[in-house]
């Protein structure tokens, strides 16, 4: 009896032991998933939380690119940022330039193009049909700025404004720009130029070719150097008109090296190594930035843009 009731009691405990094991591998195994999902959901929300950074990043980015530009006008947001509203409903060729005051647009329009100085030299168009373009039909002279700027207001659609914000690119002092610093190496323009020059000096070379040489230009890194050798002989009032005409060229020349030589009655030699400049367009294209589970927040507001990469880190 005695033995049976110790059997019993060692049944007992031993079972008792067990549901404790068990309890315990279940509280573990309970406090282990506890703690997995904390890691894993405090990695989604860090995640999700450096991707609706960046995307407001990039919304800053493009709201002042397109208010520094003048594209479309000023957003009702007190913080300068667009709605997707407003960008579908802005039209960039019907936006009055007034409505954008102080914007890379206005400034071109409104100021460069008013420019006495580039006013001031005379225009050199590419065809006779585009003189005839900036011709007024009413005086028979040239459009006059206040003229095309009488024009851009008082356009009605906006095809009569995108027409008139041409004319003042093509016929306004603003096509001075390109001629004086093309944006390619055109060789066959400043041949032309340079042909000008000659006209205008009463002389007429022998003849001109391109070297095809070019280089980074020393004096500032952004210009590229077209190379140019120059040969002149003849009287000196000649090759003075020559030099003076250069130099009130609105293409700029550089004459690194010149060599002058008499050769008897008043014909002299000269001999010139020189550059003209051009300088390539400067591109504004996007930045596409990948994100992580598990990156550290960016500090950096240069990206322009971001693309969300969704793999999840393996537990």
């Amino acid at each position: 009896m005695a033995k049976e009731s110790a059997i019993g009691k060692r049944a007992t405990i031993s079972q008792a032991e067990q549901y404790i094991l068990l309890a315990i591998i279940g509280a573990a195994m309970f406090l282990g998933a506890a703690i997995s999902l904390v890691v894993y959901f405090s990695g989604k929300i860090s995640y999700n939380s450096n991707v609706i950074a960046e995307e407001e990043k990039s919304i800053v980015v493009y709201s002042n690119t397109i208010s520094k530009i003048g594209i479309c006008p000023s957003p009702k947001d007190k913080n300068g940022i667009y709605t997707e509203a407003e960008i579908k409903a802005c039209n960039p060729n019907d936006v009055d330039v007034s409505s954008v005051p102080g914007t890379l647009r206005s400034k071109i329009i409104e100021d460069l193009a008013a420019n006495p100085a580039l006013n001031s030299v005379q225009a050199v168009f590419a065809s006779d049909i585009d003189e005839q373009l900036c011709m007024n039909k009413t005086t028979g002279k040239r459009y006059t700025y206040n003229e095309l700027i009488a024009i851009y207001k008082t356009a009605e659609t906006e095809e009569e404004r995108q027409k008139a914000t041409e004319s003042i690119q093509n016929c306004s002092a603003l096509r001075n720009i390109p001629d004086a610093l093309p944006s390619i190496k055109n060789e066959e323009a400043l041949l032309a130029s340079l042909d000008k020059i000659f006209r205008d000096s009463d002389w007429e070379p022998e003849s001109l070719a391109p070297t095809g040489e070019s280089s980074v230009s020393s004096i500032n890194g952004n210009l590229n150097a077209i190379n140019l050798r120059l040969s002149i002989e003849a009287d000196s009032s000649v090759v003075m008109r020559v030099l003076n005409n250069a130099e009130r060229s609105i293409r700029e020349f550089n004459i690194e090296r010149a060599t002058i030589e008499w050769s008897g009655e008043n014909v002299l030699t000269f001999n010139a190594q020189a550059t003209a400049f051009y300088m390539e367009p400067s591109v504004l294209g996007e930045t596409d930035k990948s994100i992580k589970p598990g990156d550290k927040p960016s500090t950096s507001t240069s990206s322009s843009s971001s693309t969300i990469d969704d793999e999840e880190e393996e537990e």
